[in-house]
């Protein structure tokens, strides 16, 4: 038996091995390591074929925490028994152990904010920064110039624009709202008590954006396919391949989203947004000008401001 110990992301952990397994999978507050933290462990112990394996589930963890061994095996361009042999490398009995330990250190990540805030220590203050400047990074790789492009333009020549939210998602979606609605006409937040009325005048040329996370609201997704059904293109901002919303999507942008203190954070959401409302305005800029001039008059007209001094 062999103690290793090894730093990640400012967190030493120690782990026993015998051969090639890894013993102790738990930091010293109680919670499992992450995923991360098993692989980096035994990363000088990884084939080629396995490192492809652990960067697809790094990337995307919820493949690993709700994905069979062949869903995992074809993302990555294997075979199973490669899968399971990856699993036993890092120290579990199969994949079904290991898919059980994700889920676990998942659950520090998606479990509900009265859970979190009863777990929460001194150092969450510190963590929480370096968590939404890693989400924030991963904004601007998620959403590239040529995707962003073709939403832009989507959403620009849309009949009407339909904004679709989730409980924890409504920062971003109300910063789409506000946005989009000032540099052109026609854009609805679908409230769960109008959404019979406001869905009947949807159609073809319409355009939907549908953001909503972990623990999806119901709602937002039974909104989101009904729109699909009646062949409204739609653009879904959640978090993963295996969200529900991902199988509505006609484009899709996967949003690392942390928690930070006893909430998701809404700071990748909001990115996102205003990085769409900004390629919008600039693609209608004549009608968006006009438009906006317009606003400023009936902003002016009815007091909306205090006068300056």
């Amino acid at each position: 038996m062999l103690s290793l110990s090894r730093s990640w992301r400012g967190t030493t952990v120690t782990k026993c091995i015998v051969s090639t397994c890894y013993c102790n999978r738990m930091h010293t507050d109680g919670l499992p390591d992450s995923t991360a933290d098993v692989v980096a462990a035994a990363g000088d112990l990884l084939t080629s074929s396995e490192r492809r394996i652990a960067e697809a589930v790094l990337a995307e963890p919820t493949l690993l925490a709700f994905g069979t061994v062949s869903d995992l095996a074809k993302h990555v361009g294997t075979s199973r028994p490669t899968i399971v042999r990856f699993a036993v490398k890092l120290g579990f009995d199969g994949y079904t152990e290991l898919q059980i330990h994700a889920r676990r250190s998942l659950s520090h990540q998606l479990s509900r904010p009265s859970e979190r805030i009863r777990r929460l220590g001194e150092s969450g203050a510190a963590s929480a920064q370096v968590m939404l400047e890693e989400a924030l990074a991963g904004v601007f790789e998620a959403v590239d110039n040529d995707r962003l492009a073709v939403i832009g333009r989507m959403i620009a020549r849309a009949g009407a624009v339909w904004i679709i939210s989730g409980e924890t998602s409504r920062a971003g979606a109300h910063t789409l709202v506000s946005g989009l609605s000032i540099v052109r006409p026609g854009v609805q937040l679908v409230e769960s008590h109008t959404a019979g009325a406001d869905l009947a005048e949807a159609g073809p040329g319409d355009a939907a954006i549908a953001i909503d996370f972990h623990r999806y609201r119901s709602q937002a997704v039974s909104t989101a396919r009904t729109l699909k059904d009646t062949g409204v293109w739609i653009l879904a901002i959640t978090d993963g391949p295996l969200s529900p919303l991902a199988a509505v999507a006609s484009v899709r942008i996967d949003l690392d989203i942390p928690a930070t203190g006893p909430f998701d954070s809404s700071v990748p959401a909001v990115a996102v947004a205003e990085l769409i409302v900004a390629r919008v305005a600039a693609l209608l800029h004549d009608q968006a000008t006009q438009r906006i001039d317009e606003v400023e008059r009936m902003w002016e007209a009815t007091g909306t401001f205090l006068a300056e001094a």
